[in-house]
């Protein structure tokens, strides 16, 4: 998962495109990467780190120009790397610089095609790879400058060829910004506008919250297959470049991933995950009546949201039972299972009178590979907790993410061939319950009920692109297993087994 941003201005926008990166640090701790256009030249800084490590004060200086694009990564595929870092930029035709959003599922296909047409890719990056297909149609245009018509033919073109997941932004030398979203709609992908004494300045962001940070008025979302166009004079074309669209959304966008304080799709993050506690905690009342939970307590802090409606609706007190430290990051993305465990303790700290002699339920937002839920309610015990239920937002998460989302292997995910009892005692809780499918969807499409349907592959395995089979699982379970991550590092394989494995 990562953060892109993109914005046409009629003033510098280095700052602003700072500012929106940080706000969407959450989708991305591994690398973050500013270009802006200069005249007739890129200003790039791109590096390892955080938005606030990366970008010094003379880089800043550097970046000038009155458009740009921003992104924050973690890596979906290809390695860690600096050198996959992004914007990534090809120097032909014109000059293009791209940052993007999501996974590609017919990689080897497209670098085999763009080897027939003579361009080096030179990472092992699906976005490098979706900026040549890119660069390769707007070749042929021929012109010495494509108009609109011939940007938006030369999306569609991509769009005939690439498969998977995308939101994507791009700079053309003497041309302008050109963004697009896949004809799915997997990955979200937001525009905004801001009037100035000059005129309109423009905006895309991979959530809302990025375009609130930066001053700008949200306009829509764009829909799945469509491009917009800002050109040099700053004019705004939209066009759909896709032969056949489905609206199908990434469901973890609202479980897990984005900030609460976004709105993607029409629908608000906080308010999806509000629903989410409604219909668990429905739940719970209905399949444990005769609970002896004296408390509840959410695993901060994606489910905080969620744990107080649970609370809500079964007349129980919410108490914030764990502090966390805001200086660490993620465990879901971190990129060695060592790290990952090692981070979780140093990442919560139990208040003990909140758990003693108390039968505590705790809540997240799903489970992954069980350690980290594991981790919690032994430290729940240790603080004095009776006994530990756990509810989980999500259903049970079965099979391996392909659009974008670095999630563990089949045989390394929790519930992979495991019953609710056996999760149950892995994980050594009192008793375990998950959200249902059709709940959680419901939850989220209340707030915009044309979505008839989310991307919900890790939990029914069922990838609506329609091109993923077993061999492509196989390859991906290849390349993303522990062992895989630890010689790609150069780390010694742990091997660890299931329970000692660790989920968000």
């Amino acid at each position: 998962m990562c953060g892109i941003v993109g914005i046409v201005g009629h003033s510098p926008v280095n700052q602003l495109i700072y500012d929106a990166l940080t706000v969407l640090q959450h989708r991305g701790q591994d690398a973050a990467g500013i270009c802006t256009l200069d005249g007739e030249a890129f200003r790039l800084r791109k590096a390892n780190g955080l938005v606030k490590d990366v970008f010094e004060t003379k880089h800043m200086h550097r970046l000038q120009g009155s458009t740009g694009i921003g992104h924050v990564r973690y890596p979906t595929a290809g390695s860690s790397s600096s050198s996959e870092a992004q914007p990534f930029y090809v120097n032909s035709p014109f000059g293009i610089t791209l940052a993007h959003n999501g996974n590609l599922t017919n990689y080897d296909e497209l670098v085999a095609l763009m080897a027939v047409m003579r361009r080096h890719i030179n990472t092992g990056s699906d976005s490098e790879l979706m900026l040549n297909v890119l660069a390769h149609e707007l070749q042929q245009s021929g012109g010495q400058r494509p108009s609109a018509d011939e940007v938006f033919h030369a999306v569609t073109q991509l769009n005939r060829q690439v498969r998977g997941a995308y939101a994507a932004v791009a700079l053309i030398i003497g041309v302008g910004m050109v963004a697009f979203r896949d004809p799915f709609g997997i990955r979200p992908l937001v525009l905004g506008k801001k009037k100035t004494e000059q005129g309109y300045e423009y905006m895309v962001a991979s959530e809302s919250v990025a375009l609130d940070a930066s001053g700008f008025a949200t306009m829509r979302d764009v829909m799945p297959g469509e491009a917009i166009f800002v050109d040099n004079d700053g004019q705004l074309f939209t066009r759909q470049c896709a032969d056949q669209v489905h609206h199908v959304p990434c469901i973890f966008e609202y479980v897990y991933f984005s900030r609460p304080d976004s709105t993607l799709d029409q629908i608000s993050v906080y308010g999806s995950r509000v629903n989410m506690g409604t219909k668990l905690g429905a739940k719970i009342a209905r399949e444990w009546r005769d609970h002896d939970i004296d408390v509840v307590i959410p695993i901060p802090e994606t489910s905080c949201d969620i744990a107080l409606q649970i609370a809500t609706e079964l007349n129980l007190p919410y108490r914030q039972g764990f502090v966390k430290n805001r200086y660490i990051g993620r465990t879901f993305i971190m990129p060695g299972q060592v790290q990952r465990k090692k981070s979780v303790r140093r990442k919560l700290n139990a208040i003990d009178q909140e758990f003693k002699g108390k039968n505590v339920l705790l809540v997240d937002d799903s489970i992954v590979r069980g350690t980290t839920s594991e981790q919690i309610i032994e430290m729940a015990r240790e603080a004095g907790a009776k006994k530990v239920y756990f509810a989980s937002a999500a259903p049970e998460i079965r099979f391996p993410n392909v659009y974008g989302i670095d999630m563990p292997t089949s045989e390394e995910l929790i519930a992979y061939g495991r019953d609710v009892d056996e999760i149950c005692d892995k994980i050594r809780a009192d008793g375990l319950i998950f959200q249902d499918i059709e709940d959680l969807e419901a939850a989220v499409r209340e707030a915009n009920p044309s979505i008839e349907h989310f991307e919900t592959s890790v939990f029914t395995g069922s990838y609506v692109t329609g091109d993923i089979d077993q061999t492509y699982l196989d390859r991906l379970n290849a390349s993303r297993s522990d062992d895989a991550k630890a010689a790609k590092s150069g780390e010694q394989s742990t091997n660890l087994e299931i329970h000692n494995l660790c989920h968000p």
